[in-house]
């Protein structure tokens, strides 16, 4: 246990002092949210129709900017080698990395959306919704797209590939989030497409792994 509490301390350190941490996520998070205003109007009702829509594709995008060095950086420096040869498992390892990833990224960027969504024009009463929804929806996308970082190690333009394995794989979670925002605005049921998300999220969280292990150890033989 000390070993991956050692190594969950490293991953989340070293996200933080290669390349800013969240800084740069929630930057472009903001970015994304101060532009579209820009781009479709000003109007208070055509903003809030899109608030949650675009909130969740701006979260997705910003979740990509650092998955590229998740694995590549152990990759290149040979520390993965001695991750596969620890006694932990690599599966259990690689679950690690993710939660590393999701803390210094994807937590604040949960803590980002609510502030993201009302300067679009979402009622302040969803900021719960979407804070839940943006967190669970975050460690969805760390370990799916880990899956991704794990499967483009050693190609050239990694971040490319990585973002054209994980996209298709993001758009689960941004439908079941978006949705469960919708029917909560409108009135209606909205805990089918939030259970929906957190049952994505467990599935990346139990899968995501096995499939990292084994793409690490692909790229290693």
């Amino acid at each position: 246990m000390s070993r991956l509490s050692t190594l969950l301390g490293r991953e989340v350190a070293l996200a933080w002092g290669r390349g800013g941490g969240a800084l740069v996520s929630v930057g472009f998070y903001a970015g994304v949210a101060t532009l579209l205003p820009l781009a479709i109007g000003p109007e208070a009702e055509r903003l809030a129709a899109v608030a949650s829509g675009a909130a969740w594709v701006a979260l997705a995008l910003a979740s990509l900017l650092s998955l590229e060095r998740l694995f590549e950086r152990d990759y290149e420096d040979g520390a993965l080698d001695l991750l596969i040869l620890s006694p932990a498992p690599l599966e259990l390892t690689c679950a690690v990395k993710c939660a590393g990833q999701w803390i210094a990224t994807g937590a604040p960027l949960a803590l980002a959306a609510p502030a993201a969504a009302i300067a679009l024009g979402a009622r302040p009463e969803l900021a719960p919704l979407v804070f839940a929804c943006a967190l669970v929806g975050g460690l969805a996308f760390a370990f799916v797209g880990g899956i991704g970082a794990a499967l483009s190690l050693g190609a050239r333009r990694g971040g490319l590939l990585t973002a054209v394995i994980v996209l298709p794989l993001f758009t689960p979670p941004v439908i079941f989030g978006g949705g469960a925002l919708d029917a909560f605005a409108g009135g209606l049921p909205w805990t089918s497409g939030f259970v929906l998300l957190c049952a994505y999220a467990a599935a990346a969280v139990a899968l995501g792994p096995l499939a990292m292990a084994a793409a690490c150890r692909n790229a290693l033989s």
